[in-house]
């Protein structure tokens, strides 16, 4: 054996090492995934997160996959030649976008992540399934009511955003089937939802994954964005938060634009049951693994 052959496997006995205490954590435990829009990115990417997803899998964790799709939605909205009005940033969905943005979300989008962990995990027998919050009712919704202050009265008003949705009831038993099964299955979910009267509905990404974190009662869940998690007033990574400075890091403004619904997610999740919340840069080669299987992660972490 070379020298230069066995710094490398002293090497990678070192990363076994510290790695095992982590692995024994998360055996058999839920880890609900939220993989974002802008975290997507290429297709190098998008390839990195399935294996890295599968080899989660094969440690015995369960993942939980749930994936947003803004951009995607946006070009085909403009293909389509349909015209996007935004509340306060946030996308009001008439009729003809709810039916693009579920034929964006439920089609495309899920299937090919789904298709990228089937591929992935071939040699493993892996495979992702592609759902979305309508099958088997897995994501009951109400319509979301939002109110904006009136520049001039500064009184409260009621914005109607569409069929944007707020989850009522999960329903995890579809997903615990799968999860749970002999066969090694890895859900993929599109953040669609359904009325009790039938109607369908686009639901905030990052709700859902909250939403069935709690459900799931996770270990944990990770909000895979494309930022390195939340950055104090000097820029540098927050790398732990307790739900109070959470809530204190919205309240002054240190947590700005889309950074502010996350930590809310983070909040809610958390209180819902989930142990720990993570805020991590999803573009990063191997993010989740660095998160979940070293010392010091490579985000922030919210907890109680």
């Amino acid at each position: 054996m070379t020298d230069d052959a066995e710094e490398q496997g002293w090497a990678t006995a070192k990363t076994l090492a510290e790695a095992l205490p982590y692995i024994q954590i998360y055996d058999r435990e839920v880890v609900t995934i939220k993989y974002g829009g802008h975290a997507m990115g290429e297709e190098s990417v998008a390839k990195l997160f399935a294996a890295d997803a599968v080899l989660l899998k094969m440690l015995g964790v369960h993942p939980v996959v749930v994936h947003g799709g803004g951009p995607q939605i946006s070009r085909m909205l403009d293909k389509a030649g349909v015209k996007s009005t935004f509340i306060d940033g946030l996308r009001v969905t008439d009729e003809a976008t709810m039916e693009v943005a579920e034929m964006v979300l439920s089609g495309a989008i899920n299937k090919e992540i789904a298709n990228w962990i089937t591929l992935a995990g071939a040699e493993a027998d892996v495979r992702g399934v592609g759902l979305s919050g309508k099958d088997a009712r897995l994501i009951t919704v109400e319509k979301a009511h939002r109110t904006k202050k009136d520049p001039d009265s500064q009184i409260e008003q009621v914005v109607d955003l569409g069929y944007v949705g707020e989850p009522t009831r999960i329903d995890p038993k579809l997903i615990e089937a799968l999860i749970y099964a002999e066969e090694d299955y890895i859900p993929v979910v599109a953040p669609i939802g359904v009325s009790v009267e039938g109607e369908t509905y686009n639901i905030n990404a990052d709700t859902v994954a909250g939403a069935l974190a709690g459900a799931l009662n996770a270990k944990r869940m990770l909000l895979l964005t494309d930022v390195r998690g939340v950055l104090d007033k000097n820029g540098e990574l927050i790398r732990q938060m307790t739900l109070a400075e959470a809530r204190e890091a919205i309240a002054s403004g240190v947590a700005t634009g889309g950074m502010i619904p996350k930590l809310e997610t983070a909040i809610a999740a958390v209180e819902s049951g989930v142990e720990a919340v993570v805020i991590l840069d999803g573009r990063r080669p191997h993010a989740m693994l660095t998160e979940l299987f070293t010392e010091h992660g490579s985000g922030t972490l919210i907890r109680a």
